[in-house]
């Protein structure tokens, strides 16, 4: 056994062993926990601003891109909004124990479905600390334990955000190693972690297509896939421009680095010469580079001479830039917006702006994706938008979860069979 896998697999059999005791704890303790660690990551605030700065600090040596060290800045404000993240978490419903489902079968046995944990969930993740409170507080909860292996890049953030945890933990009673986090950043600990299906139920990773892939691919341990957003806003031919306008920059750059900000702008040629020239000059004032379709550069030549356009090609619109870089198209109609979104998607959040009715109503129904939106930003797909409290990621598959993962998508179930001597013939 390396030394790795020994650190990995005490890691994990600490959480396992954690995870028996949080299955059958009461809510009220687990809000308690919740409510103490929301109060000590605002008196903490110091220490972890301390520890993100080194790790701004290492990032920006290392030559990390302005949005990227985005993802990583943590402030005062992103604390507190952390805080009030896990006080929500403590006020909803405890969906362990809930009853979905329950029959009384002719021979008098009653049969009844109840949400259990699911048991250690590992969560995988990259640059965002915040990630780091979201999944704490969801996994503690839902009664599982967590297994966190968060970048490089953040570690001292991290660690920092997880040892509040703990401490919480330990204050009200319950194991510390309900939040485990691995400290050690070489990548061959992911490879162990893929490895530990004898202590993880479940991986969650959250992160770029290049980490969500090597997860999905190698990992022995069942996956849920979360993360790349490669989403688009459709502008139909009837619509208002009172929304259009504030909603596709709202959706572009209001935080251009998440997985649910726009990459893709279709607008139908009807509506095309009327928009396009206003909506170029809204982004590019706001630092966007547009990537055009011929169709696009033309109205933009035309209407707007002032905003350049570099050519957009397939790879633009198959692309999740995560940058404030914007591929735009001009589509015949809503048919082949469908067609176009459903072609170079990823199931994450796509939106329609229109007046149709009817034209509403067929996106909704045939768009795959896991949020479809009508005359909103594709930026609320989000835990805490949704009133979840937080998220541990946003599922763009359809096994078992889809879309912001909340406290139920935490949880599995179990049939109780309660009878008086029933045998089968």
């Amino acid at each position: 056994m390396t030394d790795n896998t020994a650190y990995i697999v005490d890691i994990c059999r600490r959480a396992k062993e954690a995870s028996k005791v949080l299955a059958s704890v009461p809510s009220s303790l687990k809000n308690r926990a919740l409510l103490a660690v929301a109060e000590k990551l605002v008196a903490r605030t110091d220490m972890i601003l301390e520890a993100n700065a080194a790790d701004l600090a290492a990032a920006a040596e290392n030559g990390m891109k302005t949005h990227m060290l985005d993802r990583l800045r943590l402030t005062e404000k992103r604390i507190l909004d952390m805080s009030e993240g896990v006080r929500q978490v403590a006020v909803l419903p405890d969906p362990v124990g809930e009853t979905l489902w329950e029959t009384v079968r002719p021979n008098g046995m009653e049969i009844v479905k109840k949400r259990v944990p699911l048991g250690v969930i590992g969560i995988i993740y990259e640059s965002r600390p915040n990630v780091t409170c979201d999944c704490s507080a969801l996994t503690l909860k839902s009664g599982n334990a967590a297994v966190l292996r968060g970048g490089k890049e953040a570690v001292n953030s991290n660690k920092a955000i997880a040892d509040v945890f703990r401490e919480g933990l330990l204050e009200t009673g319950l194991p510390e190693d309900s939040v485990v986090f691995v400290e050690r950043t070489d990548r061959a600990i992911v490879n162990e972690l893929f490895g530990m299906r004898e202590y993880i139920d479940v991986l969650i990773p959250r992160g770029g297509k290049g980490l969500i892939a090597n997860v999905v691919e190698n990992s022995k341990v069942p996956v849920i896939r979360t993360g790349e957003g490669n989403c688009h806003t459709y502008i139909d031919d009837v619509f208002d421009r009172n929304i259009a306008v504030p909603v596709v920059v709202n959706a572009k750059t209001q935080r251009p680095s998440v997985c649910n900000a726009m990459e893709t702008l279709l607008v139908s040629k009807k509506a095309a010469p009327e928009i396009l020239p206003v909506l170029a000059e809204e982004l590019a004032s706001r630092g966007v580079e547009l990537r055009t379709c011929e169709k696009s550069r033309e109205i933009l030549k035309r209407c707007a001479p002032s905003i350049a356009a570099v050519p957009a090609t397939k790879l633009d619109y198959a692309t999740e830039y995560d940058d404030l870089i914007l591929a735009v198209k001009v589509v015949e109609d809503v048919e082949e917006a469908i067609e176009h979104i459903n072609r170079y998607g990823t199931g994450h959040s796509e939106a329609i702006i229109t007046n149709d009715c009817a034209h509403a109503e067929e996106f909704r129904k045939r768009v795959d994706a896991a949020c479809v939106y009508v005359n909103c930003s594709t930026r609320f797909t989000d835990g805490f938008e949704f009133g979840f409290g937080a998220e541990i990621g946003i599922s763009n598959q359809k096994l078992h979860a889809r879309g912001p993962m909340g406290l139920n998508e935490l949880t599995s179930y179990k049939y109780i069979i309660n009878g008086n001597g029933q045998t089968r013939e």
